[in-house]
């Protein structure tokens, strides 16, 4: 298959077989050029991590689109379970997480099966990564799903979360703002609100 002369299998197929790497008088030289990567198998690489980063930045755009159209449109009677105070650790919304993560499983099963399809194995990463950074902001530093004693110092971090806790102000289908999870404009950072609310009331 393709796939399996190309990336990272190619590395772990020389490291368990390699005959230099398992005799003794082997010298790094020899070993480094047994692990060495053609040109083309380089620029896979290179070109399948920027398809998995893209995929990143582009996650952050279609949760917006997801948050604002379905979570807070058709899918409400899920994500309502979000916005609404409760003791119980399980929320309808979590479901929307499962969807995902069963997504970007069959993604990275199916590109690392079918070598014609290789590349969705790299979009299932990207998914894969953002679901690691929207779980660790909005259900631990944000929610506290699980506790930690965290406090944002970057203004940065302050921002996002200043967005997000001004999204729950607001606990209907409708009327919420700031539907992003891993970024937030500018308008958010304290500073700004600040000065909007002056200009309100002068």
């Amino acid at each position: 298959m393709y796939f399996k002369k190309t990336g990272f299998r190619v590395f772990f197929q020389h490291l368990f077989r390699s005959k230099c790497f398992l005799r003794k008088g082997c010298s790094l030289e020899k070993a480094a050029r047994h692990f060495a990567l053609s040109q083309f198998q380089r620029m896979n690489l290179v070109l399948n991590i920027l398809l998995m980063l893209a995929t990143f930045v582009f996650m952050e755009g279609f949760a917006w689109v997801t948050h604002k159209y379905i979570m807070h449109g058709v899918m409400w009677r899920w994500h309502a379970s979000h916005h609404a105070p409760h003791k119980h650790w399980w929320e309808r919304n979590d479901w929307f997480g499962i969807i995902f993560g069963i997504t970007a499983t069959a993604l990275i099963v199916l590109g690392s099966e079918v070598a014609s399809l290789q590349f969705l194995m790299w979009i299932g990463f990207g998914i894969s990564l953002y679901g690691v950074g929207y779980f660790i902001f909005h259900d631990v530093i944000v929610h506290r799903r699980i506790k930690v004693k965290y406090q944002p110092r970057s203004a940065y971090m302050k921002r996002i979360m200043k967005a997000h806790y001004i999204h729950h102000k607001v606990h209907e289908r409708e009327g919420a703002e700031a539907f992003g999870f891993l970024y937030a404009p500018k308008k958010y950072e304290a500073k700004t609100i600040r000065k909007v609310r002056k200009v309100g009331k002068a």
